[in-house]
């Protein structure tokens, strides 16, 4: 499964930020929650209409944007 699959981008959904499909979760918030020291799990019990693949779509877009690429260029 393609993870990239689960993360959106449009311009009229939360400024055109990239955010969780489906849902108003953007990938800066998902990277916020994981840079505080919350782990997956510590996300998901408080938020569970996230799911685990959710948060690891967040971790490799970030990965993608970090190194140059963006969601465009490989989905």
């Amino acid at each position: 499964m393609n993870l990239l699959s689960r993360i959106s981008i449009d311009p009229v959904i939360m400024h055109g930020k990239p955010i969780v499909c489906g849902m108003r979760w953007t990938v800066g918030i998902i990277i916020d929650m994981l840079g505080s020291g919350m782990t997956i799990e510590e996300i998901i019990e408080d938020h569970p209409e996230l799911e685990k693949e959710d948060i690891l779509a967040c971790l490799q877009y970030a990965k993608l944007e970090l190194s140059g690429h963006s969601i465009e260029n490989v989905a």
